[in-house]
């Protein structure tokens, strides 16, 4: 785990908690399905797809049917139904998330995203309804900004006008949970979700 110097058990307020999604409460369908679509390794995919195309999909700069079309760098077609309807079926619980929530919403803990995703997030809702858990409020293809950039943490705190220490970021990413605590929010690098209950309650942060 990978945690700031802030003590947060000392704090007088409740940190609110902020969520990555991807990796972290919802399995990422890139890491197979997406690439077994297409016939190819992770690999051969990632040398072939666009290269901007995703981040300025994440970012709201393009429509999903324009990052469609200009999926791979050489403007290939492909089945644009079928595609999104594999992705849509790939995506579940990490294991252990769902119960993980629960038990925080039952501590009564304010959970947000914190997520670099394209308006795909409305698929992930429609299937998983994260939204009985957390507020779906800073997505990157809303926010227009990214982890690890600086302004994705600052902004988050103050939209809900708390201080940096007094927010605690979570994230599969050692990247970005480095970034959070460069500028003095408190991060855990998420491994599991057994991991991180049992970090935040040495933390005395849950009963």
């Amino acid at each position: 785990f990978s945690l700031t110097n802030v003590t947060l058990m000392n704090s007088p307020m409740r940190p609110v908690l902020l969520f990555d999604i991807m990796d972290t409460l919802v399995y990422n369908p890139f890491n197979r399905e997406i690439p077994e679509y297409f016939g190819l390794s992770r690999r051969e995919l990632l040398g072939q797809k666009h290269p901007t195309a995703w981040i300025r999909f994440e970012l709201g700069e393009i429509s999903e049917k324009e990052y469609l079309r200009i999926y791979f760098a050489d403007g290939r077609d492909f089945d644009h139904a079928s595609f999104l309807y594999a992705v849509r079926q790939a995506y579940r619980w990490m294991d252990g998330a769902e119960p993980m929530l629960q038990l925080l919403n039952n501590q009564g803990y304010e959970i947000h995203a914190l997520s670099n995703y394209p308006v795909w997030y409305r698929t992930i809702e429609a299937r998983l309804r994260l939204s009985r858990y957390l507020n779906w409020t800073f997505v990157s293809c809303h926010t227009g900004v990214r982890k690890p950039d600086a302004a994705a943490y600052s902004g988050a705190a103050r939209h809900l006008n708390r201080a940096m220490e007094n927010c605690l970021f979570v994230d599969d990413s050692i990247t970005n949970c480095q970034a959070a605590q460069a500028i003095g929010m408190p991060a855990i690098r998420f491994s599991n979700s057994e991991s991180f209950l049992a970090e935040i309650r040495r933390q005395g942060l849950i009963d």
